[in-house]
């Protein structure tokens, strides 16, 4: 079965995601009850941070907009990838690269 427009996004992060050993990520399934989070919320050594992915052309919901300003408030560094080509995916590699130079 082919993956959906924003599964197509989703496995693009995945391997961006899984070039860093250590990192830990968790993608809530959401059922529509209880609060609700990003894609994707992780950690790597150290710095928490989370993605939202869209297919081209999407923005966040009013919602996915209320969780990144808290997420952002609280510390965590936001990345909405829009589209497979985005160049938000370049911006994720190089601030985890930056990550890992800063702890070694």
């Amino acid at each position: 079965m082919a993956a959906t427009p924003e599964g197509r996004v989703k496995n693009r992060v995945r391997k961006v995601l899984a070039r860093y050993a250590g990192l830990y990520q968790f993608w809530p399934v959401s059922t529509g009850l209880g609060a609700t989070s990003l894609d994707v919320i992780g950690c790597y050594k150290g710095c928490f941070f989370a993605i939202e992915t869209k297919t081209a052309g999407k923005k966040l919901t009013p919602r996915q907009e209320v969780t990144a300003a808290q997420m952002v408030a609280a510390g965590a560094k936001v990345f909405v990838v829009v589209g497979e080509d985005s160049p938000v995916l370049f911006e994720l590699k190089t601030w985890l690269d930056a990550v890992e130079r800063s702890v070694q």
